[in-house]
């Protein structure tokens, strides 16, 4: 009989991962509190430009959105034919740019192109940034790593409101643009030295001309039929024309991709059964968190009456809670893999939405019908948003990490439009009190749907174990 192989540990974390885990988790800390951080400065933006109408400050936030979906597919080639460093820098500066335009701006008109520059660079920033990490550490820390990133986004979550109101309450909405460039600018000149660059020579050179430009308006119709639906309607002729637009180009996109041998897409990362999957469940996810997360400060302030800054202190239980969580599972899912994590985040979410459904009231009880929800919650976002990445990136070869990472996030942005549209549409804009909890219960028996979807996806269909060791 023999012994028994001795278990490998894990090799060595060199002091230049850690360095490029700082820049990227700095950089995706600062991306997504620049959302909460907006929609808590509309109102002073709605003051200082009193000649635009509510339709021309909506563009604010829907450029950006649309002009981030649009372009990711295109960055995601860059990054891996061009470099992912050069890329992620350049993305970097256009950011810092478009940022201090916008806290510059002198007019809503400049406010909304400022935010279309800003957009450009975010799209450049989310696949390269990836595709940075995901080499940069051993495939058996690689859950760790995703975890610590992902945990960046729940602290911002948690901040962005309180931080948000400070912000504007100390100075006014330009601070809310203005606080990027001095993080973006040390992301840059610390990144130029920190970062490895790396290509993929498995990319063509060109990609296909026609793919470009079809799939960017394409995916970009789609935007903005949902993000336009909100003021439009569903069922309105230009919604319906910007939908129909966007499924032929998208489309016709899928048709050349298959076919062509320049591909700005590889259609064959969906033949990967975690990277199908994984998409599909983090839809459902991205739906759930999404459709209660947006609407839910609203109902607080409006029926319980609270502040800005006391919504914000009263929802950050949640994220905190992810935040701590988050690397803790990315650890723990180097050894068991994403998708039963995934499946318990599922739950959480299926239980917190329970638990709101029953126990919120038009009077304020926060410490019994919000705070357990608000944890319930945050153990969802700790287990999904980070792993979610994981899952779908588990088995992409490392040739493809930007071209795959941006065909996920593509999915993930467009998941997030879906869901603020399917709150608005469910939800409403109802008046405050009993008439504003019928409204949300409606919204949160969507998302404890979605959270089942969730879990079954990853709990039952999800292949087993963890990655594939040819990473």
């Amino acid at each position: 009989m023999t012994d028994p192989a001795p278990e490998r540990s894990a090799p060595p974390i060199p002091r230049s991962s850690w360095q490029t885990l700082a820049i990227t988790s700095l950089v995706g800390f600062m991306v997504s509190m620049e959302i909460t951080i907006i929609a808590l400065a509309l109102p002073d933006i709605r003051d200082a430009f009193p000649d635009a109408d509510e339709a021309t400050l909506s563009w604010v936030i829907t450029t950006y959105n649309i002009g981030v979906a649009s372009l990711l597919l295109l960055a995601g080639w860059a990054a891996d034919r061009h470099g992912r460093k050069r890329v992620f820098l350049w993305g970097l500066s256009i950011f810092l740019v478009g940022s201090l335009l916008s806290g510059l701006a002198g007019s809503a008109t400049q406010l909304i192109a400022a935010r279309a520059l800003q957009s450009i660079g975010g799209a450049l920033q989310f696949p390269a940034g990836l595709a940075l990490l995901l080499p940069a550490f051993p495939i058996e820390r690689r859950g760790m790593a995703i975890g610590i990133w992902g945990a960046m986004g729940g602290l911002a979550a948690a901040l962005g409101p309180p931080l948000g109101g400070l912000l504007v309450g100390l100075f006014d909405w330009r601070a809310v643009f203005l606080v990027n460039v001095p993080v973006a600018a040390f992301a840059v000149i610390a990144g130029r030295s920190w970062l490895t660059e790396s290509t993929s020579d498995d990319v063509p050179d060109r990609v296909d001309p026609v793919s470009v430009p079809i799939a960017s308006i394409g995916v970009g119709a789609i935007v903005f039929g949902i993000v336009q639906s909100e003021t439009w309607g569903w069922a309105d002729t230009r919604t319906l024309v910007a939908f129909a637009a966007g499924v032929v180009l998208v489309a016709l996109f899928v048709v050349r991709s298959a076919g062509h041998d320049r591909p700005l897409f590889d259609l064959d990362l969906f033949r990967l059964r975690s990277y199908a999957l994984g998409n599909l469940g983090t839809v459902f996810f991205v739906v759930a968190f999404f459709s209660f997360f947006v609407p839910f400060p609203t109902f607080v302030q409006g029926t319980w009456d609270y502040s800005v800054i006391r919504t914000g202190l009263a929802i950050a239980p949640g994220p905190l809670l992810a935040t701590v969580l988050s690397p803790v599972l990315g650890n723990l899912a180097d050894r068991v893999g994403p998708g039963p994590i995934l499946a318990v985040g599922g739950l959480a979410g299926t239980a917190s939405m329970a638990w709101h459904l029953t126990f919120m009231t038009v009077e304020s009880r926060w410490l019994v019908g919000l705070l357990p929800g608000a944890l319930l919650l945050g153990i969802a976002a700790g287990s999904s948003f980070a792993m979610s990445v994981s899952a779908s990136m588990r088995d992409v070869s490392p040739a493809r990490f930007g071209m795959a990472g941006a065909g996920r996030t593509t999915i993930f942005q467009l998941g997030v439009a879906l869901a603020i549209a399917l709150a608005v549409a469910v939800v409403g804009r109802p008046e405050a009190g009993q008439a504003a909890l019928d409204a949300s219960r409606r919204g949160w028996w969507l998302a404890l749907g979605c959270f089942v979807v969730q879990a079954l996806v990853f709990g039952v269909f999800f292949p087993r174990g963890n990655a594939q060791r040819a990473g």
